[in-house]
């Protein structure tokens, strides 16, 4: 496969970053900062999330901090592929709500000499590995984890707790679901 050109003749590098962490670390916070920067930077942006993902914005990817940006909600991680024109940066959020296909996607974006940033959930609730996040981790030039506060102690919180009875992996929820705990809290809780 033939890169894309860039503007001065050499093909365009492309790269993944992943941004991962609990709720409420800011990671969405983090996606939507960078793509920012690329837009200032005058750079082709296209943002995509997963289309179940209704929590706050049918059509934006939103932070807690209700910062936002407009997105394209998409059914499945093939669906990017097709979406994705002429660009330089591709933002996905929500990545562990993705199929694993989405590793694929990622790679063939970046190789193709676009920038790909992905955020998402590095744990489900019950601290393990998320959906398709370990692959992205393993495929990825960069990784930044990003930590909450524990909601009982202060330290840093790197575990999404479930206050709901449900068990179910994917339950949308905010605050009124979720926590985020210190490892010894989230411990804690699986003891009472």
């Amino acid at each position: 496969m033939f890169l894309e050109q860039s503007r001065k003749g050499e093909p365009k590098k492309g790269w993944i970053e992943v941004i991962a962490g609990s709720m409420f670390s800011g990671k969405t916070e983090e996606l939507i900062r960078r793509l920012r920067r690329a837009e200032y930077a005058k750079q082709k942006v296209e943002i995509f999330k997963p289309a179940i993902d209704v929590r706050y914005s049918e059509e934006e990817v939103v932070s807690h901090n209700s910062t936002s940006i407009r997105s394209t909600p998409v059914p499945s991680s093939q669906n990017i592929l097709l979406l994705t024109g002429d660009v330089d940066v591709v933002g996905i959020d929500e990545a562990q709500f993705f199929d694993s296909g989405i590793v694929d996607v990622c790679v063939s974006l970046a190789d193709s000499g676009i920038r790909v940033i992905v955020a998402g959930l590095d744990m489900d609730f019950k601290g393990r590995p998320f959906g398709p996040m370990p692959a992205l981790f393993a495929v990825a030039e960069y990784v930044t984890k990003v930590h909450a506060v524990c909601m009982h102690c202060g330290d840093l919180a790197q575990f999404s707790h479930r206050k709901s009875e449900s068990t179910a992996t994917v339950v949308l929820g905010e605050k009124d679901i979720y926590e985020p705990l210190c490892r010894r809290c989230y411990n804690e809780t699986k003891i009472k």
